[in-house]
């Protein structure tokens, strides 16, 4: 058997090892909570699998590129091979692709906007190929990142929502989230109406998951603030290697604004709405009568 052959079922194995029930045990205390955790840690880095192979390889490219390729041009080419390796191991479903796609445009078209030269909220200095109104092609992976975590996380953990707000409210909510982001530059920001809707929307909303073998709850609105948490640390990473910078980043590095902590929590927000009404996921979400 060839290494590729092997790798292909060795992968979608554990991803069966890490779903199937468990026999329920009688662990308790330290030891529990020790399988528990390793558990959850394990099914994190699975589900983790998109997000840190490319952000591995935006911290590790060198500045000038590889073999003559400029930067930007190789961590597209290292995007879509992981993308693609990922469908043919059976890792991703071509309807999770779809969605991952869904979720780079909406996010290269966010990005366009952003760089664009009235409004220049951040920049790409460097030259690529591959650029297109001034924006790299491989920018949209970033928020493509997020769904792929979301919709790999979801399966991984079985995911349950309890108290799910109606759909037409979510996404009227999403909606709205996504155009902030270029209405606030003309009519004012409202991010904080924005927010101050949201969690009435979602106070009463719990995820619950599976580490091990037994379920457990967290409040909906914590879990969109903590992957936030950490997308917001990513960014300062990102701009400490130079792959986009902030106005206030141009003469020498300075930590993001903890602003933008925020924002990325309500686009979690935004991209979680859109997996929670994909097909495939749909009776897996209560909404009370």
């Amino acid at each position: 058997m060839s290494k590729a052959a092997a790798l292909e079922k060795l992968l979608p194995s554990l991803d069966n090892y890490l779903t199937r029930a468990p026999a329920c045990s009688d662990l308790k205390g330290v030891r529990r909570f020790a399988v528990e955790f390793l558990f959850f840690g394990i099914k994190e880095a699975r589900a983790c699998l998109f997000v840190g192979l490319f952000f591995l390889a935006i911290f590790t490219v060198p500045h000038a590129g590889i073999l003559g390729i400029p930067r930007y041009d190789v961590l597209l080419i290292i995007a879509l091979a992981v993308q693609i390796g990922m469908v043919w191991a059976k890792l991703e479903t071509v309807d999770e692709l779809k969605a991952v796609c869904l979720f780079h445009v909406v996010g290269f078209a966010l990005e366009v906007f952003k760089t664009s030269g009235s409004i220049q909220s951040w920049a790409y200095p460097d030259f690529a190929y591959t650029k297109l109104f001034g924006v790299p092609l491989f920018s949209g992976f970033m928020y493509a990142a997020i769904g792929s975590y979301i919709i790999q996380a979801w399966r991984l953990f079985d995911l349950r929502i309890k108290h799910h707000p109606p759909y037409w409210m979510a996404g009227l909510m999403a909606v709205a989230i996504y155009a902030n982001f270029f209405t606030h530059h003309y009519i004012g920001d409202y991010r904080w109406y924005i927010v101050a809707c949201t969690l009435g929307l979602y106070a009463r909303s719990t995820v619950v998951f599976r580490p091990y073998d037994r379920d457990r709850r967290m409040p909906l609105l914590l879990s969109f603030i903590l992957i936030g948490f950490f997308i917001w640390l990513a960014e300062n990473i990102s701009t400490f290697f130079g792959i986009w910078r902030y106005p206030n980043q141009i003469g020498a590095w300075s930590a993001v604004h903890i602003g933008k902590w925020s924002s990325w929590s309500l686009l979690v927000i935004m991209i979680f709405t859109i997996v929670a009404n994909l097909k495939h996921i749909k009776k897996h979400v209560h909404i009370p009568a």
